[in-house]
């Protein structure tokens, strides 16, 4: 009935419609501090959020789903290409072998999104660094021998020596990330591959996300990177960058979703 009666109304009227009852989800405000951010999220470590990824990890984990993506299943992968290029280009370089720190990597979702392909490397050491609720279902359920939790990442330096750090649609929701940044980064990482991540097409700015209920009920605070300072920072980390890309988050006339490949300098 809801799409009979689409088709009767003129797209004039749809188009007027759309623009003056805005989605009430997504990226909303323009905060002065993350702390003015906060006073208004829901957060990040609600239970309700863990348990919406488990289940729909666990459909993709048992071959009852393709694919999961921040709780959403979907029935084919959507790869971010230039993500696994950079996964494959690590690989490459280090004779087969592929050493990751997920920093932020929730149960798993890059590593099953790409398996198909890492599963065709000599060796495999995918390594997730999370929140401790995170990593206890992550131990209890998804574990295996490719796949390992860890609540810090000097947990995982301990027992693993990883060369390759992801950050996926992470850093922009550490309320200081580039005081995290400086203390990942003495660990000397070869590569370092990001995705998902909003640069502001101004200056740099702070949002709160609010999630749609269907997906799980959560708001919380979101920083818009200014690319130039963002790449700079890493550059002065001695880090270039081997190539850019747009991520499958999309863009509008205020932001858009990147990802980077980065190298060390030796």
């Amino acid at each position: 009935m809801k799409r009979f009666i689409k088709l009767l109304i003129p797209p004039i009227i749809l188009t007027v419609f759309r623009k003056t009852i805005p989605n009430k989800y997504g990226w909303k405000g323009d905060y002065s501090s993350w702390q003015d951010a906060q006073k208004d999220a829901i957060g990040y470590d609600s239970d309700n959020i863990l348990q919406a990824v488990r289940k729909s990890l666990l459909k993709v984990k048992n071959g009852d789903a393709a694919y999961e993506r921040d709780s959403v299943i979907f029935d084919e992968i959507q790869y971010s290409w230039p993500l696994l290029s950079g996964l494959m280009f690590c690989a490459a370089k280090e004779k087969g072998r592929l050493k990751v720190l997920d920093f932020g990597g929730s149960l798993g979702s890059t590593y099953y999104q790409n398996k198909k392909f890492l599963d065709k490397l000599d060796y495999v050491s995918w390594n997730v660094v999370e929140q401790m609720h995170f990593v206890d279902a992550g131990k209890k359920e998804f574990e295996d021998d490719q796949l390992n939790f860890f609540s810090s990442v000097e947990e995982c330096l301990k027992r693993e020596s990883p060369k390759i750090l992801i950050l996926s649609s992470v850093l922009q929701y550490i309320e200081d990330p580039y005081k995290l940044l400086d203390g990942i980064l003495k660990s000397e990482f070869e590569y370092i591959l990001i995705d998902r991540t909003p640069f502001s097409k101004l200056n740099s700015k702070i949002k709160l996300q609010i999630v749609s209920p269907s997906v799980y009920r959560a708001s919380y605070p979101c920083h818009f990177f200014k690319e130039s300072n963002f790449v700079k920072y890493f550059e002065n980390h001695q880090y270039k960058l081997l190539e850019g890309f747009n991520s499958f988050d999309g863009e509008n006339n205020e932001y858009e979703f990147k990802g980077m490949i980065l190298e060390r300098v030796s």
